[in-house]
């Protein structure tokens, strides 16, 4: 009897539990419903959702399409790798227009890659447009509470105190600190010559970026700590790997969630990584105890923003130092890494413009490494890296959330609506950039981007808006050095190990990273 009685409480609890269930759900995705007709009777359509999971089976059937009939190395003079990556986007958007409407069970979302609406979205400087929650959350161990991740009064206290360390001022003071961090990668290449046969070089350039950039930040902005920066760094890098994977972006339960034991080494190399800084702020503030007169970097204004502001409590204080450190080793440097791989791969298939290159940082620095002054007057190196932005943007999307109902235009945005614009489509797109819109050709930025294409709005390399990379200014003359010291030493061309395969991990990068062959010149 104890048994049986036993039997039907579980059954009763089993079955309140999948009725509960079963209710939640009903009601949140009613509230997508809600949502998606609040656009539909604006003019705006899309794909018809499924029950319950919205348009998430048809995206993962057209993904998985995508995937079997893709050749086993991609045509790398068309540069478009939207079809394999995010195949469900450019289908829809050959069905609907730029601007649609999709679900993904949970959220509705509403995609924007039309001129106009992102020159909007430009221009909206409204707290109420913000960066998705669900995604965020989802990215929580990596960046924590810090800038990218947060939203309203929070977003714009750290903006305030982060911004003004990236202004071009502070940035023209690191120039010489960064051809010191480039140089020791030149040695290294010059030595992989000597040894490979003292000719040429078959060299995996992209971990060897992502060395220069980080000793960048670590330096620059962190100060003497780069034993530590070095550890974080690749940690980070690990738990990128381990977050990192397209499920991110859909946001419902039950797709892409992570097992116990990613789960557990998650969690683990977040307390390792954020250990690690705290210990770093620590020495910092030591040492700044007992110098004075120490020059301020951007962890010390970190820590003197945070502890100087009478809104936040002891604990809260070390969060935001520890988030914001976290969000600054990471986008820092990775971004910036994959752009810089980006831009030699696309110069090892176009040799000409290694020459152009060549001939102007011959002719503006003559015999001299690069300085503040010389690195400004670079309007060739300029161009290539503009182009390079806009065929291989490192950040993939613009992606927000309306925290409150909005106006765009002539659309109403209810509060919930994602946001989405595909950056590389926008930066492809033929009736904006041309019929050539998918070549490489650095000289349509030759008179600025105001000029370079129909709608200068639709580049958008650094994002929208008030949320526009704090970094670009760091990132745009770090690229000028890379290119700079590496052309006026060296000529390459693609190996025939790269394999050209763009893999998007929270970023786009080189999935089997970027292989050149390279010779002294």
């Amino acid at each position: 009897m104890e048994e049986w009685q036993f039997w039907c409480l579980s059954v009763g609890v089993v079955g309140a539990l999948c009725f509960l269930v079963h209710h939640v759900y009903n009601i949140m995705w009613f509230r997508s419903e809600r949502l998606r007709r609040k656009l539909c009777v604006q003019g705006i359509k899309g794909p018809s959702p499924s029950f319950m999971y919205g348009n998430l089976p048809e995206m993962q059937k057209i993904q998985a399409k995508a995937l079997s009939s893709a050749p086993d190395n991609a045509d790398i003079v068309a540069h478009d790798y939207t079809s394999s990556l995010f195949p469900y986007f450019v289908q829809w958007r050959k069905d609907f227009g730029p601007i649609y409407t999709y679900s993904t069970g949970t959220r509705q979302h509403l995609y924007v890659n039309q001129a106009e609406l992102v020159k909007e979205m430009n221009q909206c400087i409204s707290l109420g447009l913000g960066k998705p929650s669900y995604i965020t959350k989802r990215l929580a161990p990596m960046l924590g509470g810090g800038i990218l991740r947060s939203n309203g009064l929070v977003w714009a206290q750290q903006r305030k105190i982060i911004a003004p360390e990236f202004f071009m001022d502070k940035v023209k003071v690191m120039v010489g600190l960064m051809v010191e961090s480039m140089q020791p990668v030149v040695r290294q290449w010059e030595g992989s010559i000597e040894v490979q046969g003292g000719v040429t070089a078959d060299i995996r350039v992209d971990e060897d970026l992502r060395g220069f950039t980080a000793d960048v930040i670590a330096r620059a902005c962190f100060g003497s700590s780069f034993s530590k920066g070095k550890q974080i760094f690749s940690k980070l890098r690990k738990l990128q790997t381990l977050i990192s994977g397209q499920s991110f972006l859909f946001g419902v339960p039950g797709y892409g969630l992570l097992s116990i034991k990613k789960q557990n080494k998650i969690y683990g190399l977040e307390k390792e990584i954020e250990s690690l800084i705290w210990e770093t702020v620590k020495e910092r503030e030591s040492k700044c105890k007992e110098a004075c007169s120490l020059e301020k970097d951007l962890l010390h204004l970190i820590l003197e923003g945070a502890l100087n502001d009478q809104s936040l409590g002891k604990d809260a204080s070390k969060r935001f130092i520890v988030d914001n450190c976290k969000n600054i080793y990471f986008a820092g440097h990775e971004s910036t890494a994959v752009a810089a791989s980006w831009c030699l791969m696309l110069l090892a298939l176009h040799p000409e413009w290694q020459s152009r290159v060549r001939a102007e940082v011959a002719q503006v620095c003559g015999d001299n490494l690069p300085d503040a002054d010389s690195v400004s007057r670079l309007k060739t190196v300029t161009m290539v890296i503009q182009e390079a932005l806009r065929l291989y943007p490192p950040a993939a999307f613009v992606s927000r959330e309306a925290l409150e109902e909005i106006q765009l235009g002539n659309l109403t945005i209810p509060k919930g609506i994602c946001l989405w614009t595909l950056i590389p489509t926008l930066h492809r797109d033929i009736e904006i950039w041309g019929s050539d819109a998918n070549e490489f050709k650095p000289e349509r930025f030759i008179d600025g981007v105001s000029k370079a294409c129909k709608y200068p709005q639709a580049y958008i390399p650094f994002g929208v808006g008030p949320r526009l990379c704090l970094g670009r200014n760091l990132a745009m003359v770090q690229l000028k050095i890379v290119l700079t010291l590496i052309i006026s030493k060296f000529t390459f061309s693609l190996s025939p190990k790269y394999r050209h395969s763009p893999a998007y991990r929270m970023i786009v990068e080189p999935g089997s990273g970027v292989h050149i062959l390279i010779q002294n010149i």
